[in-house]
């Protein structure tokens, strides 16, 4: 009887033998057989393993046979072009390592003709794929897609230093003429007629869905432009996943905002975001005011916003014009986190300021038009003279010119002392002319209103003025009382006790 049990149980298999049954099974045609590729990843959000590379000399040589050996799909007969379908699938599986191109070249063009081949399935097929099919799919797009992210060589970086896609030349993706043709496949795949929402999201759920995003981080942007466009088609086609997505981007944004600093993907997933807002139904959801407060407004902090700023801006603005309400939050917002010693973020905010401003209606631009224009009078006495033009042209806007022309009681008294200490002290003369057109502004609104104010301003200049001399002669008044007294070498008195100002209080 013992014997009888230790009879079934599996022989060790010698390292050798391993090896070569292990890469065979590999290539075994039987859909059952075929390494999927790497397993999903835990819940932790760890990057998930390398896909496994093809080893042996004798699995290279099947490779190359085993691809050589199926029909073609288009001579297939249609009672046969599934099976060979998922067999070319089963092949495409095997991923090959191309971090040197000179291994595996035979094999490596017989896998892209291969994959070229699966692009022309979808013009053959005429029925909805099946369970199976979509199965071995899955599998074959797991086994390509999903692995760790090539990244800078760490010797050419000090320790501490992060990529920076202004100054550094990004990582290319080594195998992208292999793995363009699977994301167009996997594109043609989420696009297709064919392809039934309601079965496939049993293989594209919540798991793949995690993994798709990780990927965004890809320094590679013709990958990432994949990506935005496949995740699009996600997001239109599996209406079940469309919360989770929101959600998964939102946690991706506060990882970036308040951890890491550090993610390549965040102006494809903003137009993601852009094209999902516009399509907002009204009146808009408490989900996506929060949405707008705690994500896409912080977003404006880091340090890396020029590379997304576009369309953070396209998002913002796309919220006012759903909800005019809106516009208060977002100023507000924009005062915020407006930056102090950037100077070219800082003409990115007024750009969006402005865009902000114009679909602004009155009752929300009274609210906010005190701390706005003190803000915007700061950057027009701005030494960068490309803050100061472009917070001056915002008087070239009609609809915000017209708000300021009907609220000037409340805002010329604000930017007056700018506008009169540019023209008088700024360095650069296109910022003193184009002062000198907005002072002209209010002049031809209401002389007489604009007199008042600047005869209290220069009031007010002169008490400044005479404050100042009196504050220097004082000031004087104490250096010849102190140089006419002799300087004496003897240490001065210091009581033992305490004072009666210490005692008092």
């Amino acid at each position: 009887m013992i014997k009888q049990i230790f009879g079934k149980l599996p022989k060790k298999q010698s390292p050798k033998q391993s090896q070569f049954d292990s890469d065979a099974s590999i290539l075994d045609l039987n859909p059952n057989s075929v390494n999927p590729g790497p397993p999903l990843p835990a819940s932790n959000g760890m990057s998930p393993p390398l896909a496994p590379t093809v080893r042996g000399s004798p699995t290279l040589l099947n490779y190359v046979s085993a691809c050589k050996a199926l029909p073609s799909l288009s001579d297939a007969s249609s009672s046969e072009r599934q099976s060979v379908f998922i067999k070319k699938l089963n092949l495409c599986c095997v991923v090959f390592d191309f971090t040197d191109s000179s291994l595996h070249m035979e094999e490596k063009d017989a896998k892209r003709g291969l994959l070229l081949e699966l692009l022309d399935y979808f013009s053959l097929v005429n029925s909805k794929f099946s369970e199976i099919v979509m199965n071995e799919i899955t599998k074959m797009l797991v086994a390509n897609l999903f692995r760790a992210l090539p990244s800078m060589n760490p010797d050419s970086k000090l320790v501490g230093e992060v990529y920076d896609p202004e100054d550094d030349e990004p990582v290319l993706e080594p195998s992208w003429h292999h793995l363009q043709l699977v994301y167009e496949f996997f594109l043609r795949f989420v696009s297709s007629s064919e392809t039934d929402a309601k079965l496939a999201k049993r293989y594209i759920d919540h798991s793949f869905v995690l993994r798709l995003l990780d990927l965004f981080d890809s320094e590679d942007q013709r990958e990432r432009e994949y990506l935005k466009t496949i995740l699009h088609r996600i997001y239109g086609k599996f209406m079940v996943h469309r919360p989770f997505i929101r959600k998964s981007i939102n946690n991706i944004f506060y990882h970036f905002m308040f951890e890491s600093e550090k993610h390549n993907g965040i102006a494809e997933l903003l137009e993601i975001l852009g094209s999902i807002i516009n399509g907002f139904a009204l009146p808009l959801k408490e989900e996506h005011k929060l949405f707008l407060v705690r994500a896409l407004i912080p977003l404006h902090k880091p340090k890396q916003m020029c590379a997304y700023h576009q369309q953070l801006s396209y998002c913002v603005t796309q919220f006012v014009e759903k909800d005019v309400k809106l516009a208060d939050t977002v100023i507000r917002g924009l005062l915020k986190y407006w930056p102090v010693t950037n100077s070219s973020k800082e003409v990115m905010f007024i750009s969006e300021m402005e865009e902000v401003l114009e679909t602004t209606l009155a009752p929300e631009f009274q609210r906010v038009m005190v701390p706005l224009f003190h803000q915007i009078g700061r950057c027009i006495n701005s030494f960068h003279f490309q803050v100061a033009e472009r917070a001056l042209f915002l008087w070239n806007n009609d609809n915000i010119r017209s708000l300021i022309i009907q609220n000037q009681d409340v805002i010329l008294p604000i930017v007056l002392p700018y506008i009169e200490k540019s023209i008088r002290c700024h360095w650069n003369h296109a910022v003193k002319s184009l002062t000198r057109n907005v002072r002209k502004v209010f002049m031809d609104a209401d002389q007489s209103f604009f007199d008042q104010c600047l005869a209290k301003f220069n009031e007010y200049e002169a008490k400044e003025k005479e404050m100042l001399e009196r504050r220097v002669s004082n000031w004087k008044r104490l250096e010849d009382i102190a140089a006419a007294k002799p300087l004496r070498n003897e240490p001065l008195p210091v009581s033992i006790f305490p004072s009666s100002v210490a005692i008092g209080s």
